[in-house]
């Protein structure tokens, strides 16, 4: 029986996955075990400890990167994201502004070359902003103040409190093409400030995601208007964090801006995912 390439092939990506997540298990041990990084215990127990969200996650984004290509992971959080794309084999550009996420990042991508971390907001121009943290759960800390507004009493969102706030330096996409090149894909990832990051840029990259949720369904909206002002993209989305896409057909922004309203209030987040139409 002849070799099948397919199966070896996803055989060594096992493999690869594997080693990665064993190499890094001793570094996120010690986070835990860090005072001064508690409220990430939550992160690395969910965006770490799933092998099979990190298989639908990997499937999804081979769809997207290759070996070699260039990917931003705008909002890197704990790194997942970024975990996935070097898995792929992907060079990837992290922005993270929070420093406890950005020690975490450090730790587990000290020795690799092909990650850099930038410590800025990524928004429409360059300059400052204020950045409202979220100390129990940093996951959700953001530069957009109409973000913190709208979870004020919704639903899923009672428990959250942004508790203190900080000055930081923002960059913008246009910005970090110009220093580390034009990347394949773009995850934005940022708490209502999506829209913000897309507005500070001015030229079509193949594909990329931004997260939206469902109380802030205007800032989706303007997202998939400033999209479709650049460039023949198609959509499509992710609910939560699935890493499956829920529509067969990709669709135009009015097609996924009527799914946006439809989607009930429970659903609470997920990704819209764009691609260069390729038929224009």
């Amino acid at each position: 029986m002849r070799p099948d390439p397919a199966a070896a092939e996803a055989q060594h990506h096992t493999d690869r996955r594997d080693a990665q997540l064993a190499a890094f298990e001793p570094v996120l041990a010690t986070a835990e075990g860090d005072p001064a990084l508690a409220s990430l215990r939550r992160s690395i127990d969910v965006y770490y400890r799933d092998v099979e969200r990190h298989r639908r996650m990997d499937a999804l984004y081979a769809a997207f990167l290759n070996a070699g290509d260039l990917a931003f992971d705008v909002g890197s959080h704990v790194g997942d994201r970024t975990a996935c794309f070097r898995r792929l084999g992907a060079r990837v550009v992290a922005c993270e502004p929070q420093l406890t996420c950005r020690t975490l990042l450090a730790s587990l991508f000290f020795n690799d070359p092909d990650v850099a971390i930038v410590p800025d907001v990524v928004g429409p121009k360059a300059g400052t902003a204020t950045f409202h943290i979220n100390s129990a759960n940093p996951t959700v800390s953001t530069a957009a103040s109409d973000f913190v507004a709208a979870a004020d009493g919704a639903d899923g969102w009672a428990e959250q409190t942004w508790d203190r706030s900080e000055e930081v330096t923002v960059t913008t996409l246009d910005a970090l093409i110009a220093e580390h090149g034009a990347p394949r894909f773009i995850k934005i990832d940022v708490e209502g400030f999506e829209a913000d990051v897309l507005a500070g840029l001015s030229q079509k990259v193949p594909a990329l995601s931004f997260e939206f949720t469902t109380i802030q369904r205007d800032v989706a909206h303007r997202c998939l208007e400033q999209l479709a002002s650049l460039a023949p993209y198609r959509f499509n989305m992710a609910i939560g964090e699935t890493q499956v896409l829920a529509a067969e057909a990709w669709m135009t922004a009015d097609g996924m801006a009527a799914e946006i309203d439809r989607l009930d209030d429970s659903i609470n987040s997920g990704d819209i995912y764009a691609r260069l139409d390729d038929t224009q």
